[in-house]
């Protein structure tokens, strides 16, 4: 019998809810059709346009990163495949390289620096930097534009998921349930999901309290759990 034979495999997780609460389910559902009257769903179309799933464990933030990045309309001014040109997680690789990146994954401040270098305007906000109503208000601008999105960084733990440290482009938000919806990029673990403002707030703040990072097989950053604030580059004319 072939190692391959003998590895253990998985075919997705189930959602541990509560506290999360799954997209497609009837709460969920329900969640999203009472958000829409709230405006703060007007990027959810966008984002959802281009919701990809991460290639490798590590990948999380380059997945999260291209999402966005094509759910702005930038152009990358370079091939993907054939003529086409469009964001693919392996040509975001402008400040660290992909060799790194597989071993290792990416910091927020590195996801920044590619989003940066790709054609957008970005404001980084960290983790103790602001406070919850400063981060509702931030939720609110980003969730009722389509030119500007949001990405969080931030412990898988918090939410009793398996894995650590994540990457999750912000689909929406239900100011009046003070919910967010975690457009989750390992699509072949969980599928997108609901949580309160208040949980992910603490899982942006959780470290390892050995090593002072996060890790596991979602994608390694050092501890800085934070909101990126993405905004479309306007080009002169």
């Amino acid at each position: 019998m072939t190692d391959s034979a003998n590895k253990r495999t998985y075919y997705k997780r189930v959602l541990p809810s509560p506290p999360a609460i799954s997209f497609s389910s009837a709460e969920g559902r329900q969640i999203f059709s009472e958000a829409l009257p709230h405006g703060t769903m007007v990027g959810f179309f966008k984002l959802i346009e281009q919701f990809t799933t991460q290639e490798e464990p590590q990948y999380c933030g380059l997945a999260a990163l291209s999402m966005t990045l094509n759910a702005l309309g930038i152009d990358p001014r370079r091939t993907w495949k054939g003529a086409w040109r469009w964001f693919s997680e392996t040509m975001l690789d402008c400040c660290k390289s992909m060799e790194e990146v597989k071993k290792e994954g990416i910091t927020l401040s590195q996801a920044a620096c590619l989003a940066r270098c790709n054609g957008a305007d970005v404001s980084l906000h960290r983790h103790g930097s602001f406070d919850g109503a400063t981060f509702r208000r931030l939720l609110r601008e980003a969730c009722a534009s389509e030119d500007r999105h949001m990405v969080v960084s931030y412990s898988r733990k918090a939410f009793k998921q398996s894995g650590d440290g994540h990457f999750s482009p912000i689909g929406g938000y239900h100011p009046d349930r003070d919910v967010v919806l975690l457009l989750d990029v390992a699509r072949f673990k969980y599928c997108p999901h609901w949580v309160a403002v208040d949980e992910l707030l603490g899982a942006m703040g959780l470290l390892d309290p050995v090593t002072g990072m996060w890790g596991d097989g979602d994608g390694w950053g050092k501890g800085e759990g934070a909101a990126t604030y993405w905004f479309r580059r306007r080009l002169c004319s």
